[in-house]
């Protein structure tokens, strides 16, 4: 195999990567904008429902045979979107947005962490851990953030883990349909959590350009990105990667939310970013060439 055809797959994967993450966080931050109309429970309900409606349309996934019957990872998948968005968003009520995709991020630092055998992969993820120490204000953390919060961040961690584990499978089992299939099955959780939370209030007109923009931005484009790099990287690769999540989280949070980062702050996504640089060019190497987790 030339390099030219080694590294196509590679970095096509990467760069849905990017646009997902970058996309995701726009969502994230135009969702705080409906919490005071319908909550995080509405927001979730939005974000999920639509973007499964959207998805279903576009993709019409009954006219397609999926490659294997793998339900249970489908459905793992599935609830895995609908728990993990619902209390990431709750999270956000209070703390910041990158704080909260830090926090968010020890699952997919735990993966990496399991599916490491070269130094080289904990150097990488030690300038990670570095980075997410910055970022956190742990000398203030009692005064600073919101205990409540900071479960629900870790908690969204735990599913962002098994959302990417159980993606992996579903996408070997129904291809691109296990995005739209996933999705749908995410919000048979949110539905009826934002119908109980806000009721008719999901109803007003003047809120749906808002809710649209979410489901896009932080669901329908990003998960099917997300599917193109799940199906051709190893799920230590891809959990590596993800670690520009919390930058590009403190980056929309200053540009769009007006959250502020100090010096420190800084400094830790520039030691994220040359992490997530170094990942991605060791992922290039033939004796990183690692199958799919099963």
């Amino acid at each position: 195999m030339s390099p030219r055809s080694r590294f196509a797959p590679l970095l096509l994967a990467i760069g849905a990567l990017l646009i997902a993450m970058v996309s995701y966080q726009c969502g994230a931050s135009l969702a705080k904008d409906l919490f005071p109309a319908v909550g995080a429970e509405g927001a979730t309900a939005y974000r999920l429902g639509l973007s499964a409606l959207i998805l279903v349309l576009l993709r019409r996934p009954w006219r397609s045979s999926p490659i294997k019957n793998d339900w249970r990872s489908l459905w793992g998948y599935g609830l895995a979107i609908g728990a993990m968005n619902l209390v990431f968003y709750l999270s956000l009520r209070t703390i910041p947005l990158g704080i909260a995709v830090a926090l968010e991020f020890t699952g997919p630092l735990a993966l990496a962490l399991f599916g490491s055998r070269r130094l080289l992969d904990f150097v990488w993820i030690g300038l990670v851990v570095a980075g997410l120490t910055l970022l956190l204000p742990l000398r203030d953390m009692e005064k600073a953030l919101d205990p409540v919060g900071v479960m629900y961040a870790l908690a969204a961690g735990v599913g962002w883990a098994l959302y990417i584990v159980l993606g992996q499978k579903a996408g070997a089992a129904y291809g691109a349909n296990a995005v739209t299939l996933g999705t749908s099955i995410g919000a048979l959780v949110a539905i009826p959590a934002g119908v109980a939370h806000a009721g008719t209030a999901l109803l007003s007109l003047n809120l749906l350009p808002y809710a649209l923009g979410v489901a896009i931005l932080s669901s329908a484009l990003p998960y099917s990105l997300e599917m193109v790099a799940l199906t051709r990287l190893p799920a230590r690769t891809f959990s590596t990667l993800l670690s520009l999540e919390p930058a590009i989280a403190a980056l929309a949070g200053v540009a769009l939310l007006d959250e502020h980062l100090g010096p420190l702050q800084w400094l830790a996504i520039a030691a994220i970013v040359v992490a997530a640089a170094g990942t991605a060019l060791s992922a290039g190497r033939p004796a990183l060439a690692e199958p799919l987790a099963n």
